[in-house]
């Protein structure tokens, strides 16, 4: 199997889908994150060439936590479009990796950079298949399933937990992928939210990060939990990541869907 993980920032792809990302890491399958832009907005007193750096820095060792590949590429933080340039070169990455599942961000969000990003994929999910389009990287034999990152925004519809992933074996990675990015998760984050304490030993950062990010099993995301691995295990799940399936590329079955992820035993 192969993942390819696009977010518009370092660490979107880690706090969305770093449980999912290491789960499919672990069984030998080859997953891979993309930031759409180099992270270079993210501070109030670190400049942009040195919050490139730092951000760069932090994804190498978010890879090395989760076990994948990462990829920055150099458009601006804030200031990322939908261009013809983006599309073309995110049919590119699609096509390199040989990508069967591909998740972003949703259309409808706070951040112009995650709606962008997610635009961009959407508008390569059906060109990533026409040959005569970015001519110099062959298609694929079959169209990846695209899927989006699950979020709270409830307009134009909220987020519908299509497939949802128990993540209990490997959220400890998830946090410890979250925690490198020390710039976000200690220093702007905490700053622009007015945060005036956070924690100074690693034990009571990793506990805190646990509790800022940890999500509830919604009844939705249960309802999903029991369709895919059965109520007696869905019943004893604790953290989960979910995700939608995308109307464009490829539409699956349920037997496709167990296939393609096959922590659900299909």
């Amino acid at each position: 199997m192969k993942i390819l993980m696009i977010g518009a920032h370092p660490d979107d792809c880690e706090i969305a889908g770093g449980g999912t990302a290491a789960l499919f890491a672990e069984m030998g399958h080859a997953v891979k994150f993309i930031s759409m832009t180099n992270g270079n907005a993210g501070h109030h007193l670190l400049s942009s060439r040195e919050l490139v750096d730092t951000r760069s820095q932090e994804c190498v060792a978010a890879a090395g936590v989760l076990g994948v590949a990462y990829e920055m590429l150099d458009n601006d933080d804030g200031q990322l479009m939908p261009t013809l340039a983006n599309r073309s070169l995110i049919i590119q990455k699609i096509r390199e990796w040989q990508a069967d599942i591909v998740i972003t961000h949703r259309p409808n969000d706070y951040h112009p950079d995650h709606r962008y990003t997610s635009q961009v994929v959407q508008d390569a999910a059906y060109l990533v298949m026409v040959p005569n389009i970015v001519m110099q990287t062959p298609v694929l034999g079959t169209n990846p399933l695209f899927l989006y990152f699950a979020d709270r925004f409830q307009k134009p519809q909220p987020f519908s937990p299509d497939i949802t992933l128990a993540i209990d074996q490997v959220y400890e990675k998830k946090i410890r992928a979250i925690h490198v990015h020390t710039s976000q998760m200690y220093e702007w984050l905490p700053w622009i939210e007015g945060i005036a304490h956070v924690p100074g030993t690693e034990k009571e950062r990793l506990e805190w990060l646990e509790k800022r990010y940890y999500r509830p099993v919604t009844t939705d995301m249960h309802v999903s939990l029991c369709k895919w691995y059965g109520k007696d295990k869905a019943d004893q799940v604790q953290y989960a990541e979910a995700f939608e399936i995308c109307e464009y590329g490829q539409q699956p079955d349920d037997e496709a869907i167990k296939r393609l992820f096959p922590m659900f035993g299909g």
